[in-house]
């Protein structure tokens, strides 16, 4: 595996998948219980905006940097949650969704975050040397659903929590057939958790496959939330990206629906070049 995330920090799908999972990280610790939460494809966890990588693509520029304040309360619980980062780690720091994780769960919460590379993995143990509630697997994503669901860390089980899977698609579609298998592990092992998925666009209409599995998966409910910048008319760059969302929180879709919105106003490249959509596959009973 050659890709390293460190080159997209900060661009519109980190945009999009980093405010979902913010709003999915709250709506959990909205409850007393303690949750468990498990990153599949974890990174390094946190990364530099002017390091040679984000600075090679500038992708950074066209997204995070776009972004204002005062215009919706997801995006600014994202907002701060970056100024958090910055306060802790330097004015070009940007976090990764381990971190993310990290800053909104609680004290009694905890997270499991994984990581094939060794130099990913060895720069994510480093971050998180110091939170006892972070483990760091240096191991493949999703053999970890089957190994560590359902969740049970020094003796304590979990009825409550979220898997979030945001592998690299280096094997372009062919990586929905590793997802989907292990979202349908997941689901199996511990039905009762929420299951996020993050998967980028280029032709919409090359997803269609992809829609009708989700619709099948055994999920209780499942939602879609996607935003294009440009056109979906080119295989050869990612116009845009998506969350499927497999036993989303109750509401969740309420709070995300006007920062969606939001997102597609600041983010698009050209008045009318892109679009956003959030549609649900399975409604909740």
């Amino acid at each position: 595996m050659n890709y390293r995330h460190a080159f997209h920090a900060g661009n519109h799908a980190d945009v999009l998948k980093h405010v979902v999972l913010l709003a999915l990280c709250d709506a959990l610790a909205a409850k007393p219980a303690p949750c468990f939460t498990l990153d599949t494809h974890a990174g390094r966890g946190l990364y530099r905006l002017e390091g040679e990588e984000a600075r090679r693509t500038g992708e950074a520029t066209e997204g995070v940097a776009r972004l204002r304040r005062g215009i919706d309360p997801a995006i600014d619980r994202y907002l701060d949650a970056i100024t958090a980062c910055r306060d802790a780690h330097g004015d070009d720091a940007y976090p990764g969704s381990p971190w993310l994780l990290a800053h909104a769960l609680r004290a009694q919460d905890r997270i499991a975050c994984c990581e094939l590379q060794p130099e990913e993995a060895a720069a994510l143990k480093a971050v998180f040397a110091g939170d006892a509630r972070v483990a760091v697997h240096a191991r493949d994503g999703y053999a970890a659903i089957r190994a560590l669901l359902p969740p049970k860390v020094d003796g304590q089980r979990f009825a409550r929590g979220l898997v979030l899977v945001d592998p690299p698609y280096e094997a372009q579609l062919q990586e929905f057939d590793a997802a989907f298998a292990a979202l349908r592990e997941g689901l199996a092992r511990w039905p009762q958790a929420a299951f996020a998925l993050w998967y980028p666009i280029k032709q919409r209409r090359a997803l269609q496959p992809m829609v009708r599995e989700a619709t099948a998966l055994p999920a209780k409910s499942s939602l879609l939330i996607e935003l294009l910048v440009r056109p979906d008319d080119s295989p050869l760059r990612m116009n845009g990206s998506g969350m499927l969302l497999l036993n989303p929180p109750f509401g969740l879709e309420h709070r995300l629906q006007p920062a969606l919105a939001s997102l597609h106003a600041m983010l698009e490249e050209g008045e009318g070049r892109g679009h956003a959509r959030m549609a649900w596959l399975k409604r909740p009973d």
